[in-house]
């Protein structure tokens, strides 16, 4: 009777940690510190994206950074970039920005993020 109970908590542990994290592809515009500022896109095929909703500022305190390997929505972190946060990319942001996959944790007010995926920065062929 105790191993199935302490078993159903485990698993229910384990799914409410699931509900709470969210992944998604996003415009980083700005960083300040350990705040960062996205902005989510839609894409349907065939036309230019168009935002989704407002620009959203919450923490990246302690979250990873590194570059985002893969594609079509599998995205696994490659190399890390050194400096996180602080790196030049961050710092100097364009008026493009600087494409991402970001994993989030929590809902709200408490919401943070945990993870950024740097997507892009291939040269095109060619290119010098």
């Amino acid at each position: 009777m105790t191993r199935k109970l302490f078993c159903s908590m485990f698993v229910m542990t384990l799914a409410i940690g699931f509900v709470g994290a969210d992944e998604f592809t996003a415009t980083i515009t700005k960083v300040d510190g350990e705040k960062v500022t996205y902005q989510k896109f839609i894409k349907k095929k065939g036309e230019e994206p168009k935002k989704d909703g407002d620009p959203v500022t919450i923490s990246a305190k302690g979250a990873k950074v590194a570059k985002g390997k893969g594609a079509k929505g599998k995205f696994e972190a490659g190399d890390a970039i050194e400096g996180g946060l602080t790196n030049e990319m961050f710092t100097k942001i364009g008026e493009k920005g600087v494409n991402a996959r970001i994993t989030t944790e929590g809902e709200g007010a408490k919401a943070k993020i945990t993870q950024i995926l740097v997507l892009g920065g291939k040269k095109k062929k060619g290119a010098n």
